[in-house]
């Protein structure tokens, strides 16, 4: 049974390409048939009180982790120079974020920076950490510095 979230960091587009594939081949086949399991397990969570009081807790530092994150992406964008005004990552809320990067800058920035996102623009949240925020800050930066957004 599955209940959370996998993410996974490569080195370089040839091993994430290799691992995006095999990735695939695994997940498929949960998706067209997904499990109970996860369904029973947050009924049961939501049903008990103190267990429900602790998720609550749980959710609160997980969102709080992303605000922050928000924050630091913005905060490093602004100081590395950007032209670009970017409250609107400090602007939305939840995990998902619009960059206002257009499809050929989300694909510049996976081919020069090994960083994905989908081709509107759009970057989970969840992923970025305080290991890889200024990396990220740093390839944005160099893709959108020159380009009008």
């Amino acid at each position: 049974q599955r209940v959370g979230c996998f993410s996974l960091v490569c080195d370089n587009p040839t091993e994430a390409s290799k691992v995006e594939s095999q990735m695939k081949l695994i997940a498929r086949p949960m998706y067209s048939n997904p499990p109970l399991h996860g369904a029973l397990l947050v009924s049961k969570i939501l049903q008990d009180a103190d267990l429900k009081q602790q998720w609550y807790q749980e959710v609160g530092v997980m969102a709080a982790r992303i605000k922050d994150m928000r924050s630091l992406l913005r905060q490093n964008l602004e100081q590395l120079g950007s032209p670009h005004r970017w409250q609107h990552i400090t602007d939305q809320i939840g995990m998902f974020c619009y960059t206002g990067m257009s499809g050929e800058m989300v694909d510049t920035l996976a081919a020069s920076h090994s960083i994905y996102m989908t081709r509107n623009g759009r970057i989970s949240m969840a992923g970025v950490n305080t290991k890889n925020v200024a990396r990220l800050a740093e390839a944005v930066h160099a893709v959108t510095k020159d380009a009008k957004m």
